[in-house]
């Protein structure tokens, strides 16, 4: 096996093992520097030993060596994850800066589904992260600001794709709502706005820019769709709860996998338009 892709494969165990701190400590607002790795139930500081990458959570079968309490099979989960992550991008570009940095932006990406997923929420922080890691994920000068170019554009497109179908939802419901008026409350509006995507999707759309360009950002936003209809196929009937389906993890994918298979799906492009 290639020397750079096993580098590739361990720096992205040890990053993905810090990525799992961010995943956890972030939505509880916690300091992901400071604050020595404990048990999460009997908060028994951990050796170094206990927090080697995939390793230990094999070694220690899954369970906590004081309490025995079972780990979540997410830590050596998104260990392995980054570690392929880095190992198809350092295939794809090699061990350059451009690559670590693209690649980190695809790990941001990776938590911000995870945290989506688990807790429903998009943070900021790791938002900017992935867009600063996309747009710096260049080899010249000139393609830092084409990234930046791409980032500025999608992000754009977002918030007026955002703002016209919050319009028409709003507008629908409120329409509906007129025929329920009677003289005693015609004067008195309750309709709710209704946001039909989220800030963390507009921010997430500014980073499928940066990392995929116009034509090969437009079909991975196709691709999301595709990907999370059997979803909301399924859970149709659903209570209004039940059917907010987390999208960060659908564009993420999306994204990944048009990154991968860019030169066969911009030649298809080209071969039919």
């Amino acid at each position: 096996m290639d020397i750079n892709l096993i580098i590739a494969f361990v720096l992205g165990l040890l990053i993905g093992s810090f990525l799992n701190v961010v995943i956890i400590r972030i939505p509880k607002q916690e300091s992901v520097v400071f604050g020595s790795s404990h048990c999460v139930r009997c908060n028994h500081k951990l050796q170094p030993w206990h927090n080697i990458p995939l390793f230990s959570w094999l070694f220690l079968r899954g369970k906590c060596a004081y309490c025995k309490t079972p780990i979540s099979i997410q830590y050596p989960v998104i260990e392995l994850l980054s570690a392929l992550l880095f190992v198809v991008i350092a295939n794809k570009y090699g061990l350059t800066l451009p690559a670590l940095s693209i690649a980190m932006s695809f790990l941001m990406l990776l938590a911000l589904s995870v945290i989506d997923f688990k807790y429903k929420m998009v943070p900021d922080s790791l938002n900017l992260l992935a867009i600063f890691f996309a747009v710096c994920g260049a080899w010249s000068i000139e393609g830092v600001i084409h990234n930046f170019q791409n980032a500025l554009l999608f992000m754009g497109g977002f918030t007026l794709l955002r703002f016209v179908l919050s319009y028409y939802l709003t507008s629908s419901i409120f329409r509906a709502g007129l025929k329920t008026k009677t003289s005693w409350n015609k004067h008195y509006d309750r309709t709710p706005f209704i946001e039909a995507m989220g800030e963390g999707d507009i921010m997430v759309a500014a980073t499928m820019g940066a990392l995929l360009g116009g034509e090969l950002g437009l079909v991975a936003i196709f691709i999301s769709a595709l990907l999370a209809l059997p979803i909301m196929i399924l859970l149709l009937g659903r209570s209004a709860e039940e059917q907010r389906v987390p999208y960060v993890p659908f564009l993420a994918m999306a994204t990944f996998i048009v990154f991968l298979y860019d030169s066969q799906i911009m030649n298809y492009i080209r071969a039919n338009y």
